[in-house]
């Protein structure tokens, strides 16, 4: 492991220190700052020639920041002689523009894999997909993991008695039926009309929710309208409590503030972005990835297989 090295970018430093504590190594001493006008400094302070580099630089917000670091450290890297220079991207950013949806929109998915490419990343890990058809945009490995195993466990110890798993839509039923299989509950779907790209209307509930306990499973959470109404529809179908298990805690505009009035009782998130407490504490939960994406640097890093990682998402 002599040959290994993690550096983070200022966009998740603490997931980057749990990830090195976990693998036993020292997070590498790199400078991310900003010049006078804004624009990105960076400088990796430790030599890395012909080290096996891991970046760990979720893209969530402040976005296009993030983005901007994590490209601007690969291109450092790059240029310091890394051997091997991989992202750990546990959140990408710019995830749901994956397909031309409307005329005259850009797929920015693909730019962005395009932009990590351009700038000298060999391989990208990453974690819970909105789109798992993202890893065919790249033209380097990508290794797509899923917390499912850290939220079930969780779950688990939960001790819930008739457990109903819920999709929030049906493009989320892969998933929903992923879970229900790890926790042997039945499975149910909300069928909702989306009106804008923020704000959906939960129609009909297409399974039987009435006297259990629901959990509404999804990738990410934003502003937290879609999620809401469909706790709301859950709840009027006669579910007797609400909890929601979402990947990533994007919580933008009013998420917490929805959450928190919301009919909601326990929200679980993975700190695959950081979660500001000062504004988002009510019933929300933070479980670590910390050890799973620990593992796959481990294994990337060893040249091991990393596919029994993967999870039951992959059958």
């Amino acid at each position: 492991m002599n040959k290994i090295m993690l550096v983070s970018g200022n966009a998740n430093p603490k997931l980057a220190k749990d990830i090195c504590k976990f693998l036993g190594v020292k997070l590498g001493e790199v400078l991310v700052g900003r010049f006078s006008e804004g624009e990105i400094r960076v400088q990796i302070k430790e030599n890395v020639r012909g080290k096996d580099v891991f970046i760990i630089q979720p893209t969530c917000s402040p976005v296009n920041e993030n983005l901007m670091e994590l490209l601007i450290l690969i291109d450092a890297l790059r240029r310091a002689s890394a051997s091997r220079i991989t992202a750990v991207i546990p959140y990408y950013g710019y995830a749901r523009q994956d397909r031309k949806d409307q005329p005259r929109v850009p797929i920015t998915a693909k730019l962005v894999a395009n932009l990590l490419y351009n700038a000298g990343a060999g391989r990208v890990l990453t974690m819970d997909l909105h789109a798992g058809q993202i890893q065919g945009f790249f033209d380097i490995p990508v290794d797509h993991l899923f917390a499912i195993n850290v939220v079930v466990d969780h779950i688990l110890n939960m001790k819930f008695k008739n457990l109903v798993v819920v999709s929030p839509d049906v493009g989320g039923i892969k998933m929903a039926r992923a879970y229900a299989k790890r926790l042997s509950a039945r499975l149910a779907i909300v069928d909702k009309r989306r009106i804008s790209p923020e704000k959906s209307e939960a129609m009909n509930i297409l399974g039987e929710v009435k006297d259990k306990v629901a959990v509404i499973v999804d990738d990410l959470v934003a502003t937290g309208g879609s999620l809401c109404e469909a706790a709301k529809a859950i709840k009027k179908a006669g579910a007797k409590e609400v909890y929601a298990a979402i990947t990533h805690g994007v919580l933008s505009g009013n998420a917490c503030e929805n959450i928190a009035a919301s009919d909601i009782k326990e929200l679980l998130i993975t700190d695959t972005i950081p979660l500001n407490r000062s504004k988002c504490d009510k019933k929300i939960t933070v479980l670590s990835v910390a050890e799973l994406l620990a593992e796959a640097v481990k294994r990337i890093h060893k040249e091991e297989s990393v596919s029994s990682l993967f999870g039951d998402m992959t059958q």
